[in-house]
């Protein structure tokens, strides 16, 4: 492996994608905010604008995982997630597109309803427009349990379901996240930088791994910084340190697991009064935890 200098794009051919997301997505400066917060100076990917079914950073990982659902002839797509899930929302838009049908296990329990509207406006009302047909079921703890049960039950019915995992994360759902990094690195350095770190949200651990593989080769002096947004820090870490060791070894690439770093404290749902800021000053409907979480961050090395 020391002496395989192939760049990050080259590795990442030998896996095929169905073309569906818009790539690559733009790099944009925050001027407004990064004045806002006096620093430090912030750019956004902009994985809202994949296309698809109003977009999102799951798009990317479906690109690649799908593709071997087709392969394998499956007609059935069998995923989960929270009432509101981003990620169930783009599973059932991508299946409309390919013709499949789609069973997605809808947790109940974990988040509390804020409004009586919670179960049927907003994405769970995008998913029952795309013709996902939902089960709802109780939140275990378990991410992939209730998955997992679906796909035995449409088996046992005749049917091919394809199982994608809670938030589209595995080990090649990580490998299609380090296209992002294939992306920045030559975006920054078209527009004259090399940025200090990464900072995004962190849950099912399969972005974070993604970009922690594809930064070991293509970035490696930047830091790949996860903001905990599940309220279990340790177990986020375990699961990207998995997806990433996995990933790193199909990409063929070194893994370091002091790179993957997780930061806790930032968990919850957001706020109007929380939202504001970032949004009035981005134009983007924004995550605020991430841009909050940015001014504590710990200096490399220092407890999380």
């Amino acid at each position: 492996m020391q002496n395989d200098r192939r760049p990050l794009s080259d590795r990442l051919k030998a896996f095929p994608r169905l073309g569906l997301a818009n790539l690559p997505t733009p790099l944009e400066p925050m001027k407004r905010l990064t004045a806002h917060l006096g620093g430090p100076r912030l750019w956004v990917k902009r994985e809202d604008a994949t296309g698809l079914g109003f977009g999102g950073n799951k798009l990317r990982k479906l690109d690649y995982v799908l593709h071997e659902a087709l392969a394998s002839g499956a007609d059935t797509i069998v995923s989960g997630g929270v009432v509101q899930s981003n990620s169930q929302r783009q599973v059932a838009a991508v299946a409309a597109k390919l013709g499949l049908a789609c069973h997605l296990a809808v947790y109940h329990g974990r988040l509390e309803a804020p409004t009586p509207e919670y179960t049927t406006s907003g994405n769970a009302f995008l998913n029952r427009l795309f013709g996902a047909h939902l089960h709802d079921v109780p939140w275990t703890g378990d991410r992939n349990a209730a998955i997992r049960t679906l796909v035995g039950d449409l088996q046992e019915k005749g049917r091919k379901p394809y199982f994608v995992p809670y938030g589209v994360s595995n080990a090649l759902g990580a490998v299609a996240y380090a296209t992002t990094i294939a992306e920045i690195e030559p975006q920054a350095a078209l527009q004259g930088f090399s940025p200090a770190a990464i900072v995004h949200c962190t849950g099912s651990a399969g972005t974070q791994a993604g970009l922690v593989a594809g930064a070991a080769v293509a970035m490696p002096n930047t830091r790949v910084v996860g903001i905990d947004i599940d309220a279990e820090p340790a177990r986020v870490r375990a699961d990207v340190v998995a997806f990433a060791r996995e990933a790193s070894g199909l990409l063929d690439v070194p893994f370091d697991e002091a790179s993957v770093e997780v930061v806790a404290g930032h968990a919850g749902l957001p706020t109007v009064s929380r939202t504001r800021p970032p949004s009035r000053r981005s134009g983007l409907p924004a995550a605020s935890r991430r841009f909050r979480s940015i001014r504590s961050i710990p200096a490399r090395g220092s407890p999380a």
